[in-house]
């Protein structure tokens, strides 16, 4: 097997995109791309090989991504984590695998807008095949190293967190994403950590901070206000920042905190907010996302 001190010391960076249909691997690909990626979609796997060969050049440094999914020749789940695990035992080879996962229901609503079919359900609706291939690429989003729910993201939203989270454009090292969301919606299945702050005082209650988020001085106030937040947030901040560099020294390169309330739109803003503001004044890649803070309900 060829090292890669042959090829000037420099492995070629692979990245991998598999996930449901209709998550989003073709503007994954189109953002690879625009990152000096060669990029290849729907390659048979009967051919991957050939394509990641060892190079012989001396330049080394090539980067490549691979689309890949259901609808590519000769797939087989049990076959590309064969594959897979061929490619992570090469040390010319910088492998990244990244799975993008969605809603049933946005992946319904997207097939239907554009009158597309779904792969897996050609003859029945589209949720049967939704179902069916969430099931056979369990084992792919198990062994995947980003997991992305593409499900309440722009597509703005989705190239910037993409390329933060696989560190394209950037300057390397540990990107934090910092997220609120609505537990009443479902954790967040990209998220590391999750805190629930359930507890705080809840500005839902009164009428005139209700139609606010997090982000108004208002909100802000009446959640600091509560009589357990400072010591809370100063155990919360605590118990993070010493993780950042533990977590580099381990070589990650992305880490997701999901700061969860009942609705997503005002305590757990509020606190995502700080937490992001703290990590990004200690010089950390930070990215802030408040998933449900514009969906109606109660926080």
């Amino acid at each position: 097997m060829q090292d890669s001190a042959e090829t000037g010391g420099k492995p070629m960076r692979v990245v991998l995109v598999t996930g449901l249909s209709g998550a989003g691997r073709t503007t994954s690909l189109k953002v690879l791309e625009d990152a000096e990626f060669e990029a290849v979609d729907n390659l048979p796997l009967s051919l991957l090989p050939a394509l990641l060969a060892p190079r012989t050049d001396a330049e080394g440094g090539h980067r490549i991504a691979v689309g890949i999914d259901t609808r590519t020749r000769d797939f087989t789940p049990q076959r590309l984590t064969g594959e897979l695990a061929a490619l992570r035992a090469r040390s010319d080879i910088a492998l990244t695998v990244v799975f993008l996962d969605c809603d049933e229901d946005v992946l319904v609503r997207r097939f239907t807008e554009t009158r597309r079919r779904h792969p897996l359900a050609m003859d029945r609706p589209v949720a049967d095949g939704i179902r069916t291939e969430r099931e056979m690429l369990a084992p792919l989003r198990e062994r995947a190293d980003v997991t992305l729910d593409t499900s309440r993201l722009s597509v703005a939203d989705f190239k910037r967190v993409f390329s933060e989270q696989l560190g394209i454009g950037g300057e390397g090292g540990l990107t934090v994403t910092v997220t609120s969301f609505s537990f009443r919606r479902g954790l967040p299945r990209e998220a590391d950590m999750v805190f629930d702050v359930r507890f705080l005082r809840n500005p839902h209650y009164d009428e005139a901070l209700r139609p606010l988020d997090g982000r108004d001085p208002a909100v802000a106030d009446y959640v600091a206000a509560d009589p357990d937040f400072t010591d809370f947030y100063g155990r919360l901040v605590g118990f993070l920042k010493p993780l950042m560099p533990r977590f580099q020294a381990e070589g990650k390169s992305y880490l997701t905190i999901a700061v969860g309330c009942t609705g997503g739109r005002h305590r757990s803003v509020f606190v995502a907010e700080r937490v992001a503001r703290e990590l990004k004044a200690g010089g950390l890649a930070v990215t802030l996302l408040h998933r449900d803070v514009d969906r109606s309900g109660q926080d």
